[in-house]
Parts: structure tokens; sequence; C-alpha cells
């Protein structure tokens, strides 16, 4: 199947969205999509015959031309995230992240620049790594104004004191699947750092999912104005910045040292957030209240044993004491690894 005679859907994507009648609504708008972004915008394809596009977990990205000039369509999934990525990207305005150049948002269409699809900070050192991720989310981390933007974000905040009801309720629908201790840990960090979140003036503008693979080198001609990377795909919300860390926790885990990987991540949490001017014990609580919402979500799906296991292992290692009966760190899964 193809959305057009040169753009055949990507595998993972299409076997994704297949699953359901929405998802394949989704796929069979395809074709239509892409035909009137490339009109809209006076686009060209930039793919060769037979090659396929880029692709995230919700999205396609056609690497295309205008006037000449390269740059990236982005056709998501509609759904939450995707609507309000394109006000994160107009509030950065380039800094710190790719470029929004043109937005439809009925669609769930972007036009973004392209940048280095296959250059990212997942195949760098770590050393490298954090220096580039702290880098960038400093330029991330922008104040509220004035602009109409900020309105359509929700708060981490709200989201905590959101997870203070659904945790506990999860964890009796799924039948208390973890200690009780780690469950309290992740309420503790909800009531303390949500109202903490609430008054102390510190809102920032935070991309809740900057991993290694989120973020991308700038082609080489524009890193002196630009720097060398440039986050994407923000799931953006307002709040304290440390909410941010918790995804370089829970990936290229395998990168921790193999005698002692507790010790290792939680040093990985001081020095990442320190790189970026970060309260390290903040990143700490937030990434185990995180893991623990991503470890109920893991409980509650068929076919994410190794995910549910990799959460747990996380959470409860930044927790102060990882839980027995679990995988060695580095027999854990990587994110997205094991069945969708």
């Amino acid at each position: 199947m193809t959305l057009h005679a040169m753009i055949p859907i990507p595998g993972d994507l299409h076997a994704r969205y297949n699953r359901d009648s929405a998802g394949r609504d989704w796929l069979a708008s395809l074709p239509g999509l892409i035909s009137d972004a490339l009109d809209r915008w006076q686009l060209s394809v930039d793919l060769a015959p037979g090659t396929e596009p880029w692709n995230g977990h919700g999205a396609l990205v056609v690497p295309v031309l205008q006037n000449g000039i390269p740059a990236a369509l982005k056709i998501a999934f509609p759904h939450d995230e995707a609507q309000v990525e394109r006000h994160a990207l107009a509030l950065w305005d380039g800094h710190g992240a790719v470029r929004l150049l043109e937005a439809d948002a009925p669609s769930c269409t972007m036009l973004l620049e392209r940048l280095e699809a296959s250059h990212w900070l997942q195949d760098a050192s770590m050393d490298h790594a954090r220096d580039s991720w702290g880098t960038v989310l400093r330029q991330l981390s922008i104040e509220p104004d004035e602009r109409l933007e900020w309105r359509a974000l929700d708060h981490v905040a709200a989201t905590a004191e959101r997870w203070s009801d659904e945790l506990p309720a999860e964890w009796e629908r799924l039948d208390r699947p973890f200690p009780r201790w780690l469950l309290e840990a992740a309420l503790e960090v909800c009531q303390t750092r949500g109202a903490v979140g609430r008054r102390s003036g510190t809102d920032v503008l935070v991309h809740t999912d900057l991993h290694f693979m989120n973020i991308l080198a700038v082609p080489s001609g524009n890193r002196q104005l630009r720097g060398a990377y440039l986050a994407i795909d923000p799931q953006p919300q307002i709040g304290e910045a440390e909410f941010a860390v918790a995804p370089v926790l829970w990936n290229r885990i395998h990168d921790l040292s193999r005698t002692a990987p507790e010790a290792a991540l939680r040093e990985r949490c001081h020095d990442f957030s320190a790189a970026a001017g970060l309260d390290p014990e903040a990143a700490r609580q937030w990434s185990v209240a995180r893991e623990l919402d991503n470890a109920l979500r893991y409980a509650g799906t068929p076919g994410h044993g190794g995910d549910f296991a990799r959460s747990l292992w996380v959470a409860s290692t930044l927790a102060g004491r990882t839980l027995d009966d679990l995988p060695r760190a580095h027999e854990l899964p990587d994110p997205g690894a094991t069945a969708h």
C-alpha cells in the first residue's frame, strides 16, 4: 500500500494504525492530506523513488522542497499532543527547537525546517549527549508571556493533581502490581512538587519528551547561527523544567555501568540536571512520578511486560530501593522494543 506513487508507508506506522477504524481512516486519508499540503504550500517531494519517508510513533514525515529549500512535511495522527505541538514550536520560534514554517490545524499538518534525521543524540557519547541536551533544554526553557499560544498548554501541576487521583485508582484496578511504598513515593511527589510548581513562579515551556532521539543535528551550514542540535516532537506543557529530565533516564539504560547501574542512573539524573542548570532533586522526584505513571499504563497493556519491568526498575531505583525480582538493568528492553 502506498500513499503516493513515490511515498510508501513505513511498515511500523502502517502496522500501528491498521488495528482500528480510526487508524485505518487516518491511513486512508494520508494521500489526500499530502496532496493538499503540497499544493497549499507549493512543495515538491524530495524522496528517491521507493525510499521510505521518516516517521515517528504517531506521524509521517516527508522530506520536501519549498522554493528549492529543504523542509519536512509532518502529518500527525490527530490527538491532543499533536494539536498543541504547533503552539509550542511557534513560541520557541526556532530557539532550541525545530522551526515551524507553516501549519494547518484541522489536518494536524506542519511544514518544518529540515534537520539531519540520521544524526541524533541517541548515537552520541554520553558526555556529549549530556552537554548537548543541557544546552538545548536551557534554550527551550522560556518563560510565559502575553502570546496567545500559551493558553492552549496544560500545566505540569495539573498533571500532578490528576495523577494524585488516577495512580491509586489504577493501582487498585490492576490488582496492586507493585508495592504500596512505591505508589506512595509517587503520590508524595505529586502532592509536594505539584504544590511547589503552582506557587513557585518558575514556570517555563517544558518539552516533556526530550529523549535522545528527539534531539537532531542542525545541518552543518546553519550551526554557527542555530547551535549544533535542536529538539523535535515536544509534547509541551507549562511548569517546572525538571519535569523534562525523566526521558533521558528511561532511555539508553544499556549505557549505564554494568557493575553499578543503579548508582549510575542516579548519577545520570544529577549530571543531566546540572548540565541544564536544574535542581537534581526536583528532577529525581518528578522522574519517579512519571515512571510510575508509565508503569501503570504498561501494566494495563498486553505485550508490554518488558516495558513495565523497565519502568519499575527506573522508578524504584530513583526512589532509593530497587525492587527485587526485576530483570537486571542490561536485560531490560529499550522503549518501543517490545510488542505494541
